[in-house]
């Protein structure tokens, strides 16, 4: 009798723990104010490096990056709902920059 491979990338502790690392990997991109649409706009190679420059594993699929694009923007509504909270602003949005750089403007005429 053939048994299927066991899936263990998607038995329920591996959910936890995908959880588990892409909360902490969410409180180090919002306190940078990355969107989760600019996150999830992110080459692989700049997804690496954030991932480690959060002190994470870089995760091995983009199912994780985009639990935390879901997180972030469940923070946004949040923040956006309670303006007066001091949680509800990035620690360090002007590292934002670092991570996600601003389009260039046009030429001038064109």
């Amino acid at each position: 009798m053939d048994q299927e491979p066991a899936d263990f990338a998607h038995t329920e502790a591996a959910a936890r723990r995908r959880r588990d690392k892409a909360l902490n990997l969410a409180r180090f991109v919002w306190d940078r104010a990355i969107t989760g649409d600019e996150l999830l706009a992110m080459t692989d190679d700049r997804l690496r490096k954030l991932a480690r420059e959060a002190g994470a594993n870089p995760p091995s699929t983009r199912e994780t990056w985009t639990v935390v694009a879901e997180l972030l923007d469940e923070k946004t509504r949040w923040a956006d709902a309670h303006p007066d909270d001091p949680r509800s602003v990035p620690a360090h949005a002007d590292e934002k920059i670092t991570w996600v750089k601003p389009p260039l403007p046009p030429w001038p005429g064109r």
